[in-house]
């Protein structure tokens, strides 16, 4: 039955304490899925997928460092992945050394690929379930590319039941309202303020802790920030200081002046806004973005 399989999605079993994220195993089915899609690749060899994983884990995962291995071994207890080698099915370990030795190989178990090929919608179905999930909107689009998933299957699955899902839609247009006119409809870290036929255009309410990860769609939770440096601050570039000051990660490259303007000029500025009145970021949700998402050690104040 196709919820049995949402509902394995659903319920992966990550390590967790305190909100850390862990989207190890998020990232290596999402991979899955995608060669799945494009080439209904049975077989992955983990002397394949251990670089484009690495990647994945660099760009969307936690700033500490770690390892394919942990997704590719541990996978295999929730039911959807199975990991093979010489001596048939089961994983000889979660270490690196371990997998390559072996020659092992993981793939989506049987049973999953033949309700996906019975019920082509069904990928798309836990492809949206495991982006909702565990990463925000802002980089939803980014995982199906750097996956090679199919840019519409954004549009084919649900999260959960209708009115939960209508629900949470509300709350996010409301959280958008609060944000926007607490900020005064400027991105707090640039000052963009564009409108057009007097509606604000690339303005977007972002979480500072991720909703996916307990964020509160709360004012205190939230930034107005313009397209650009809402991608910037859900990929770790950017993050918010001591004093609500501008950081900028000091792994962040840009040589044109487009980059140095934009991205690199903002270190130590202070945010703009929030308006008299309203909650400014909370210290707790500033605290888990700069552990989770913020990557490296900030860039010294622009002078």
């Amino acid at each position: 039955m196709e919820q049995d399989w949402l509902g394995r999605v659903a319920e992966l079993r990550q390590w967790s304490r305190g909100g850390v994220r862990a989207p190890h195993k998020p990232l290596l089915l999402l991979y899955a899925l995608g060669r799945f899609q494009a080439e209904a690749v049975d077989e992955l060899p983990y002397s394949a997928v251990e670089g484009d994983l690495t990647r994945l884990l660099v760009e969307y995962g936690p700033p500490r460092a770690t390892t394919p291995a942990y997704p590719f071994h541990h996978l295999t207890n929730d039911g959807v992945w199975e990991v093979r080698t010489e001596r048939g099915v089961g994983s000889p370990g979660p270490r690196v050394r371990e997998l390559r030795a072996s020659g092992a190989s993981g793939r989506l178990v049987p049973e999953l690929q033949a309700a996906l090929r019975r019920e082509p919608s069904l990928l798309g179905r836990m492809a949206k379930l495991l982006l909702e999930l565990h990463f925000p909107v802002s980089l939803h689009q980014d995982l199906c590319d750097a996956v090679g998933l199919e840019t519409d299957i954004a549009e084919t699955g649900v999260l959960a039941a209708a009115e939960p899902r209508r629900q949470r839609r509300q709350r996010g247009r409301l959280m958008r309202e609060m944000v926007l006119t607490a900020y005064e409809y400027q991105c707090a870290f640039c000052g963009y303020d564009g409108m057009i036929g007097g509606a604000p255009v690339g303005l977007e309410a972002a979480h500072v802790r991720w909703w996916a990860y307990g964020g509160p769609d709360d004012v205190d939770n939230g930034l107005c920030l313009c397209s650009l440096h809402h991608k910037l601050f859900d990929k770790g570039v950017l993050g918010i200081g001591d004093g609500h000051r501008v950081l900028v990660s000091q792994s962040f490259v840009g040589r044109g002046p487009a980059a140095h303007g934009q991205v690199i000029a903002l270190a130590g500025r202070p945010l703009i806004g929030p308006q008299r009145g309203a909650d400014p970021v909370a210290a707790i949700h500033r605290s888990w973005h700069t552990s989770q998402v913020f990557h490296g050690s900030p860039r010294q104040d622009s002078p």
